[in-house]
């Protein structure tokens, strides 16, 4: 992008007001304010691009019925050629001609007979703001033929040439490209302050966008040289963000004597921003840049990536926080299907490192897609600048998507730094909001470390609130936070000096035994009866129909159905508790439920656990097995006896429905396998023990007790590591207890509360004191005038 010479402030002061000033005369009682925009913003456009294309518009005609004539089927380049611009009009119309045109249904198709001679680039801003929708309102309000008028006014000048009066001096100067485009931009920060409630989802506070672009380009100013520099936000709404980092870029170039050539790249999902911030780089006459801006409902940076095979130099965004990605997820094959490999690495020996977040909240995402186009051979590598919500720092637990991505950054050294931010500096949030910096190439003397800087007290305050929004960065501000950050590495109140390790932890599982007691009871086997499920509504069923179920299954199956739907005919308004033995259920079950207690199979499965059941009690007995390991190995054998070979299911279901947890019983061994004679073993904390039994040596394993299981967290710089924490914290308190090492699980979390806290200091007993006895004095005497009055 080529810099223009500085506009003079005041003519652009000028020209926005009286822009302004057009929505509040003509649209007042046709829109609400909210939606001023729709038009003013795309007629600005049009008017910008009919004064450029005022000097050339007779070429272009001629060319176009040239190239007609001889059957030239792609037009576009010739005519673009002829305008001498990146897009052309090709109708006889231009708007001075039409403020000529009579007013109603005639100007209203003059003026779409205009729209429609535009080239491809300019229609699709026009479709995108879908302006072509409010011609109509406008034509019945009978506006639109003096909105014309008001944007040819001659007061003011929105071509790149002069005004002149007729003795030749310069009665308006011109506009050149950057002027039009800061005129545009403060129309676009003007009407999303006044549309404040929505204006945080597209437009980020300048302020902000200022710090984050110094952010990014100052630790490395002095290493800018001449040359390309391509800059990408994936979710760039307006394009600001954009504009104001090649500003910045631009600027520290020329400091440093450098000639710089920059190229944006941006992608919107939101149409009118997308049409917004491509209108922009047109109005500064960079259409070859704005061909560079994707976007529109069907271009999601997410699950559709329109410049995946790109890297770039510096990358900057304001990604959506706390908003679901599920249809993106759902595009992407779900969560079973899913297989973007910008999502799922090779990462610390795992080749599935899922980078893939809940669905109710993606941001995170869009920081992993620009980590994915991050350059790797050059000098500079890629620096990056994105905010987000506090979330980002902590949701998701070990192995969880959001804590992988944080483990995935940090492993690999990226993070430069967090800088926590003021709270209600966005428009549509007062949440606490933070701004990362990420490179693949530190400096030396951050090499594995991370430099956390809280700014949130660091503000001033606005005159009037914008939303949400009731402060904003001073330039002091932000030169103090850049002090900080560009400074040497020392902890202060406000900047603390982090190793990447010291965000990480092990999460451990603690496994203890499960310990149970036994006995069959005839009521604990009745109870097998309904172990395929649904225990409420089997017994319903069961006491209705006996024994026939398993007889006559079949045709009893309709009726069954008929009252698991709710629909026997019968009337359902009889009041509560008259109902007979076989009337509806008052709430149909849900299909997938009726279908399994419809499956004869399921009842005739748990009739034969009853009867295996009965047939163990035969032989066992009734009594109470304090060892469950001895009750076990009984009922195996009772079982063998007859004949019967049991699955492990209905094993564990026959035990689940005779046993009861005790603390008291020996625990449950999962395994023995007997050791060799001389083999060597050292129980350890992995939940394997030795048993000793005459001269044989065993490794026994417990069944772990679900309800006992817990989890610890242990800091990766633990002394001793986690076996170390496990003796101190855990043993002394559950000696039986052990890890369960196959279920270990890193992760990485970022709390600034813990860092930065700063607690309220205790008040002294004397200013206690003080305050009991200022209050016995207010309410002297109280207590007596109420006794007394009674």
């Amino acid at each position: 992008m080529k810099s223009g010479k500085v506009q003079d402030q005041s003519q652009i002061k000028w020209i926005s007001d009286f822009i302004w000033n057009i929505a509040d005369n003509r649209l007042r009682d046709v829109y609400v304010r909210g939606k001023y925009r729709d038009v003013i913003l795309p007629f600005t456009v049009l008017r910008r691009l009919d004064a450029v294309l005022e000097e050339t518009k007779q070429k272009v005609l001629e060319r176009k019925r040239f190239l007609d004539k001889n059957n030239v089927a792609e037009q576009d380049g010739a005519l673009r050629m002829a305008a001498g611009q990146a897009f052309y009009n090709v109708s006889e119309f231009t708007l001075a001609k039409l403020k000529a045109s009579s007013q109603g249904q005639r100007l209203r198709e003059d003026f779409i007979a205009y729209l429609d001679g535009f080239s491809p680039n300019v229609q699709e801003i026009l479709t995108k703001f879908k302006f072509r929708d409010q011609i109509q309102t406008l034509v019945d309000a009978h506006v639109l033929g003096y909105l014309i008028e008001d944007f040819l006014d001659p007061e003011i000048n929105l071509s790149p040439l002069p005004v002149k009066d007729a003795d030749g001096r310069i009665k308006l100067p011109a506009l050149d490209n950057h002027g039009m485009g800061t005129v545009f931009e403060e129309l676009i920060r003007r009407f999303n302050e006044e549309n404040n409630e929505e204006a945080g989802e597209h437009f980020t506070p300048r302020d902000v966008v200022r710090l984050m672009a110094k952010l990014m380009f100052m630790p490395v100013a002095d290493q800018i040289q001449s040359g390309t520099y391509l800059l990408y936000d994936g979710a760039c709404g307006t394009g600001g963000m954009l504009t104001v980092a090649e500003e910045t870029l631009r600027e520290l170039a020329e400091e440093q004597g450098k000639e710089v050539s920059i190229h944006l790249f941006g992608q919107e999902i939101n149409p009118e921003t997308y049409a917004i911030c491509k209108a922009d780089l047109l109005l500064k006459g960079e259409g070859d840049e704005a061909e560079h801006i994707v976007g529109g409902a069907d271009k999601s940076t997410l699950s559709n990536d329109q410049f995946r095979s790109r890297e770039f130099d510096f990358m900057i965004s304001n990604p959506p926080y706390g908003k679901s990605w599920k249809t993106d997820l759902d595009r992407m094959g779900g969560k079973k299907g899913f297989n973007d490999p910008r999502f799922i690495v090779s990462h610390s020996g795992d080749p599935e490192f899922k980078l893939i977040t809940r669905s109710s909240d993606g941001q995170l995402m869009f920081l992993v897609n620009k980590l994915q186009k991050m350059k790797q051979h050059s000098p500079l590598g890629s620096r990056i600048a994105i905010v987000h919500n506090g979330s980002a720092l902590f949701t998701g637990d070990a192995g969880q998507g959001e804590s992988n991505i944080r483990r995935w950054i940090l492993e690999n050294d990226w993070c430069e730094a967090i800088i926590a931010l003021p709270l209600n500096i966005f428009y549509n949030t007062g949440i606490a909001t933070y701004i990362w910096v990420l490179t693949n190439r530190k400096a030396k003397h951050r090499k594995g470390r991370v430099q956390l800087i809280d700014a949130t007290r660091w503000f001033q305050p606005l005159r009037r609130n914008l939303g949400k929004k009731n402060c904003e960065l001073s330039e002091a501000d932000i030169q103090r936070i850049l002090d900080l950050y560009l400074g040497q590495p020392q902890n202060t109140p406000e900047c603390k000096w982090f190793d990447n390790a010291d965000f990480g932890y092990w999460k451990i599982t603690v496994e203890r035994p499960l310990r149970l007691k036994s006995q069959l009871t005839r009521r604990a086997i009745e109870t097998l009866r309904f172990a395929s499920g649904d225990e409420a509504l089997r017994a319903e069923i069961w006491a209705k129909y006996g024994d026939k179920l398993y007889a006559e299954f079949s045709k009893l199956k309709p009726e069954i159905e008929a009252w698991l739907k709710g629909d026997t005919g019968e009337d359902d308004d009889e009041p509560e508790g008259d109902e007979d033995e076989g009337a509806p259920a008052k709430k149909a079950v849900p299909e997938k439920r009726r279908k399994k207690l419809l499956d004869v199979s399921t009842w005739q499965r748990d009739k034969t656990l009853i009867e295996l059941a009965l047939l163990a009690q035969q032989e066992l007995g009734d009594g109470v097995f304090d060892d469950h390991n001895d009750f076990r190995a009984r009922f195996e054998a009772a079982m063998a006896k007859h004949g019967k070979k049991l699955a492990a299911a209905e094993k564990k279901a026959i035990f689940k429905a005779v046993s009861w947890r005790d603390e008291t019983a020996p625990p449950v061994i999962a395994k023995r396998t007997k050791l060799k004679k001389d083999e060597p073993f050292e129980p350890g904390l992995d939940g394997v023990y030795l048993e000793v039994a005459g001269k044989d040596r065993f490794l026994v394993e417990y069944e772990p007790d679900a309800d006992l299981r817990d989890t610890e967290q242990v800091p990766l710089k633990e002394p001793g590591g986690i076996d170390a924490f496990f003796r101190r914290e855990v043993l002394p308190h559950a000696p039986d207890a052990w890890i369960a090492r196959d279920k270990t699980q890193i992760g990485y979390e970022i709390s600034f509360a813990r860092y930065f806290y700063k607690p309220a200091p205790l008040r002294t007993l004397d200013e206690i004191r003080a305050d009991i006895l200022r209050l016995e004095q207010q309410t002297e005497g109280l207590l007596q005038k109420i006794v007394g009055g009674a």
